[in-house]
């Protein structure tokens, strides 16, 4: 019975190419929404009855050094990825009915994750994991001041608030790290009025320093072959510094000088996709799946793309990306959570610290539904991404570096 509920649960259609342009933008849009739904429900729905502990399965190589972590992985990563798009808030279309769902559930989700009575209350502050998922509740805070902070009561943004900060006693490390402690600062900033200044300043500083040139951060002071310039690095180094800026502690504008880098970054990441919507696998935590290119879908919501990169090259090549890695067989297990893997399941490309709750990670690729239905990125026609163009044999841009 289980088994048949979720099949009527997470079945959704999946939409052929369609030859008639002006309707392409909706269809894709369509799908990236029924996707991330697909994605999102299992964790919100078991989360918002306090049953997350009680029903989320643990897939992981040492599952017994995981198992105090993968639920705040899990609900922080995906509402990350979510919040743009819960944003938008609530209409009458049928898409803004179902936010309206997903917005009740997410805040029922933070009350239960930030209670320290509820059953489902998370471990912000056991172990070092808990910092990078508080890091990503911060991020997904920052990014849904209305929907998702403006909806709390008094009693659970103080419970945010306590949760945040106790994640204080871990020491990040001398890599990325770093911006999992500043975003954190910069969510209280933000909300209370409370951010460790220094704490956030350190952060910037060492990111500056650890530009290694052409849209491209060390991840510490040593570069890696990986995609953690989107991951984690690129879009937590643009939030944190956005959150100074408006507080006036911004004073070297170094936001315009990451958002200059980020662009660039943007840039390298729609010529890795390939023709067949297939991308390198390359580095660590590649399990993350399309999570790969939260930076692409983020400098297209923030409406940054390169002057000679359109919209729509992104939005088509993204929805490319997604369908081809969701449709993969064996992407879900029977009760629609994400199992290992990066094409199905593959659990033997998973690193000692990937569990079922790292693999949420993949909803940020979805940032770019923070734009609305109205917008061009979704109404333009398709437009193929430079490597289809270039396959096809049109004219393409020459590539062409920063110097700053």
């Amino acid at each position: 019975m289980n088994r048949i509920i979720a099949i009527i649960i997470f079945s959704f259609p999946f939409y052929a190419y369609s030859q008639n342009v002006s309707e392409d933008g909706k269809m894709q849009r369509d799908y990236y929404v029924q996707t991330l739904v697909r994605i999102a429900h299992p964790v919100l729905d078991a989360l918002s009855k306090n049953e997350l502990k009680k029903r989320m399965p643990l897939e992981a190589k040492y599952p017994d050094t995981r198992k105090d972590f993968m639920h705040l992985e899990a609900f922080g990563r995906l509402l990350a990825g979510m919040a743009p798009w819960l944003e938008l808030g609530i209409d009458d279309t049928e898409e803004g009915k179902l936010r309206k769902k997903y917005i009740e559930l997410s805040v029922i989700c933070i009350r239960n994750a930030t209670d320290p009575k509820a059953p489902d209350f998370m471990n912000f502050n056991v172990g070092k994991q808990p910092l990078v998922d508080a890091a990503f509740l911060a991020q997904a805070l920052l990014r849904a001041p209305n929907q998702l902070w403006g909806n709390l009561d008094s009693k659970t943004k103080n419970n945010v608030l306590n949760a945040l900060k106790s994640s204080r006693v871990i020491s990040p490390g001398y890599n990325n790290w770093l911006l999992f402690s500043a975003i954190i600062e910069a969510a209280l900033q933000k909300y209370d009025n409370s951010g460790d200044k220094m704490r956030m300043d350190y952060a910037v500083r060492q990111m500056l320093l650890w530009y290694k040139g052409d849209g491209a951060y060390g991840d510490g002071p040593d570069f890696h072959w990986d995609y953690y310039n989107s991951f984690v690095i690129q879009p937590m180094f643009l939030e944190i510094l956005q959150v100074l800026k408006a507080n006036g502690l911004d004073p070297e504008n170094n936001y315009d000088l990451a958002l200059d880098r980020a662009s660039r970054y943007a840039a390298v990441q729609e010529r890795l996709i390939s023709p067949e919507g297939t991308y390198p696998l390359l580095g660590r935590s590649i399990t993350y799946r399309f999570g790969a290119f939260q930076l692409l879908s983020k400098i297209a919501l923030m409406k940054a793309l390169p002057p000679k990169l359109t919209p729509q090259q992104v939005r088509f090549a993204l929805y490319t990306v997604i369908k081809k890695q969701i449709e993969a067989p064996g992407t879900f297990d029977d009760q629609g959570w994400l199992r290992i893997g990066f094409y199905g399941s593959q659990p033997e490309l998973a690193e000692n610290y990937i569990c079922t709750g790292s693999l949420y990670l993949c909803s940020q690729a979805f940032l770019v539904l923070g734009l609305p239905a109205s917008d061009a990125f979704w109404t333009d026609e398709n437009v193929d991404w430079t490597s289809r163009m270039v396959y096809k044999g049109k004219s393409a841009f020459i590539d062409k570096s920063i110097k700053k």
